[in-house]
């Protein structure tokens, strides 16, 4: 399993044991974090944008051409925003930090 910590808007943290294999937006929408994916992850939108803390967005690799489009209509973006439906869970991530950012 792959621990990955969320951090609501309010600031609370929820830590979750995910499996690889999954994306991150899979695993939010799993246990029921407040996230749109309104696109359930065919990378149409960008209502799972979360912001990745500044110590592992570099070791999430680089975003693909698609996924810096949709970002750009992203509310809040920061220079480590990304699209949680592109990040795959895997023993490489453990004890990923990523903020959830207010649904609009």
């Amino acid at each position: 399993m792959t621990m990955i910590h969320f951090i609501r808007t309010n600031g609370e943290k929820v830590s979750i044991d995910a499996i690889p294999g999954s994306t991150v937006m899979e695993v939010a929408r799993e246990h029921d974090l407040p996230m749109l994916a309104a696109c359930g992850g065919s990378l149409a939108c960008a209502s799972c944008h979360v912001i990745v803390d500044e110590a592992w967005f570099e070791k999430l690799g680089e975003l693909s051409e698609e996924e810096e489009d949709l970002l750009d209509t992203a509310h809040g973006l920061t220079h480590t925003s990304r699209l949680c439906c592109q990040i795959k869970v895997s023993d490489n991530i453990d004890g990923l930090v990523v903020n959830l950012t207010p649904m609009e």
